[in-house]
């Protein structure tokens, strides 16, 4: 296997896990400055729905993490596999969103605050 393909599956392993529901901890640094950012963003036509937005951004962020994770995974372990975009994707949005519930559940009953920043 050459070092090229396995210094990519790190890479994208790497940034993936950052992105992903795995690092929960690490959702201050990445995942919501990522989804506020999607969300200053797109919110302007839609005055009324910057929260709603911040979660399909954080949302989709968890998506591209699980994601990266798998397709650098991919590249680490397997000389030769073909890839199936469409397993790969049904896989990272049933993960994000069960993530996303959970998180949304923490919040409505809550358990858990929201950051003050996200709060308009």
């Amino acid at each position: 296997m050459s070092l090229l393909k396995k210094s990519k599956g790190t890479l994208l392993m790497g940034v993936g896990y950052m992105l992903s529901p795995l690092s929960w901890w690490n959702d201050l640094f990445f995942n919501l400055p990522i989804a506020y950012g999607f969300a200053y963003l797109l919110h302007w036509p839609f005055t009324d729905s910057f929260f709603v937005l911040t979660i399909i951004g954080y949302w989709l962020s968890n998506v591209l993490g699980i994601l990266m994770m798998q397709w650098g995974a991919f590249d680490l372990f397997w000389e030769e596999r073909r890839s199936n975009v469409k397993r790969d994707v049904i896989i990272g949005f049933a993960g994000s969103t069960i993530y996303t519930v959970v998180v949304i559940v923490l919040l409505q009953f809550n358990l858990t605050e929201l950051p003050d920043f996200l709060i308009q």
